[in-house]
C-alpha cells in the first residue's frame, strides 16, 4: 500500500521565484534520476504556490506567501523514504532549503536527518488531521487503483 507525502515548505518572505524556479529546473534531472534509483516512489511533483491568491497559482513577484509543495506518493515506511531521500537527494533538498524558513538549520540534510525527518513530520499535511484519513493504520487518506508496489509494477511490465 502506497502512502502520501505532501510536503509544504513555507518560503522566506521576499524571495525571488525565478531563483526558486531555477534551482528546481537544475536539480531536476538529478531528482528524476534519484527518485528512479530509490525505486519505491509511484508519483513526485514540485509545486510553487501562493497562500495569498485565490486559487494558490503564483503570480511571478516576490511575496510573503509562497510555499515549496513536494508531492509523493511511495511504498514502504516514512523513515525508510527519508532515509532513501536523503543519501539519493540530500543535495536537492539542501539547495531548496535555502528559499525556506527555518531551512537553513537543517542543511546539510546528510547531517542532520532526525531534524529534517521532524521537520518533514510537522511539514506534511498528508500526516497532519484532517487529511489523514480517520487516523487507522489502514487508511492514509490516499485513494488506490491498485494494491501493488512499485516494484512489482516494473517487473510485471518486463
Amino acid at each position: 500500500m502506497a502512502s502520501p507525502l505532501t510536503l509544504l515548505m513555507p518560503v522566506v518572505p521576499g524571495t525571488s521565484l525565478q531563483a526558486i524556479a531555477a534551482t528546481l529546473a537544475e536539480y531536476q534531472p538529478k531528482l528524476h534520476e534519484a527518485l528512479t534509483s530509490i525505486g519505491t516512489v509511484h508519483y513526485a511533483r514540485t509545486l510553487l504556490l501562493d497562500r495569498s491568491a485565490a486559487n494558490l497559482q503564483p503570480t511571478g513577484q516576490a511575496g510573503d506567501n509562497y510555499v515549496i509543495a513536494v508531492i509523493t506518493e511511495y511504498d514502504g515506511s516514512f523513515n525508510a523514504y527519508i532515509n532513501d531521500f536523503v543519501a539519493q537527494v540530500g543535495t536537492v533538498f539542501d539547495a531548496l532549503l535555502q528559499f525556506v524558513v527555518g531551512g537553513k538549520a537543517l542543511t546539510p540534510v546528510a547531517n542532520n536527518v532526525a531534524a529534517f525527518q521532524a521537520f518533514v513530520t510537522k511539514n506534511d499535511a498528508s500526516q497532519q488531521p484532517p487529511n489523514n484519513g480517520d487516523g487507522t493504520q489502514n487508511d492514509n487518506g490516499l485513494y488506490q487503483a491498485y494494491p501493488y508496489t512499485v516494484q512489482t509494477i516494473l517487473a510485471a511490465l518486463g
